[in-house]
């Protein structure tokens, strides 16, 4: 299979990107029943709900990605890549040239160095946390490519409130910018669906750390379709083999399932994403993922 026409069109603007395109170097030829259980099991595996909703988070702020640690030309290519992914999968994307950047990818060959002074700066990009233990943990750089997720929760009005580890009944309390600072109630409110609440996930900011002594001479178009996937899913375990042949392969250990480039299963998931009901359950956020993969891969057959 194929990744679809409009995707190809859409990645290809980019330049250079033929590869991410073509089908992956391991042949998965699945139909009817044994497809739909494939995909069920890869939806199950590969990305996780947040810690406070229980759903899958999904950008729907505009995504505004930028490149530190690199020459202008390949901070370029990495940003744009992400974008035209982002577009394909259909995820907002925003065009203004001086947009304030809300994906971060630095790359380093200091990376702990890095977080510890996140941790100290800008600890609500490591995060939900409710403890100092957990941002501690949350701080230490334990993968070669590693991403960081600030989610938000959004609600049946349409209010954000950022997940922040701040106790939550029938709201949450929250510091305003009066002088001096006073607390306020801010509800999360819902509108009584036990199925469909309407109250969502989303993505407020991501940071990837790439370390640049462990990556040395890693081929940039696979790098930037890794990293375009980490910018726009929360995987649920980076090092685990997933079952389909996955650009989040790339760096598990020992697994055969390794694609050489964005998989058509890895755009089927994101663009299955993008048109999952937002605040329905888990489950069946699940369920419509894998209904619009099916629908996606029986076509590019």
């Amino acid at each position: 299979m194929k990744i679809g026409a409009f995707a190809i069109s859409v990645l290809l603007m980019a330049g250079g990107l033929q590869a991410s395109a073509e089908t992956p170097s391991e042949s998965v030829t699945v139909t009817g029943t044994r497809l739909r259980e494939a995909v069920g099991n890869f939806t199950r595996s590969f990305a996780t709900a947040t810690q406070v909703t229980g759903k899958i988070a999904r950008w729907e702020r505009r995504i505004c990605p930028v490149v530190a640690g690199q020459n202008a030309h390949t901070a370029s290519f990495i940003t744009q890549h992400i974008k035209y992914v982002a577009l394909a999968a259909g995820a907002p994307v925003n065009t203004e040239a001086s947009c304030t950047p809300n994906i971060e990818i630095v790359f380093t060959a200091t990376p702990q160095a890095l977080l510890d002074s996140v941790r100290k700066t800008e600890r609500d990009y490591l995060g939900y946390a409710t403890s100092n233990a957990q941002l501690d943990a949350l701080a230490k750089v334990t993968r070669p490519i590693q991403a960081w997720y600030a989610t938000e929760t959004v609600d049946f009005a349409g209010a954000r409130s950022a997940d922040n580890g701040m106790a939550r009944g029938e709201g949450i309390k929250l510091f305003t910018n009066m002088d001096p600072p006073m607390f306020v109630e801010k509800f999360t409110r819902s509108n009584g669906n036990h199925t469909n609440d309407s109250i969502h996930s989303g993505f407020s900011h991501v940071l990837i750390v790439i370390d640049t002594t462990r990556l040395a001479g890693q081929e940039i178009v696979p790098l930037s379709d890794y990293v375009s996937m980490l910018a726009l899913t929360q995987l649920g375990s980076p090092d685990a083999c997933q079952e389909l042949p996955s650009i989040v392969n790339l760096l598990a250990a020992d697994c055969g399932h390794a694609a050489d480039g964005l998989s058509q299963f890895d755009l089927a998931y994101l663009q299955g994403l993008s048109k999952a009901g937002a605040g329905r359950r888990l489950v069946f956020q699940r369920n419509d993922i894998a209904d619009a993969m099916v629908e996606t891969l029986a076509k590019a057959k």
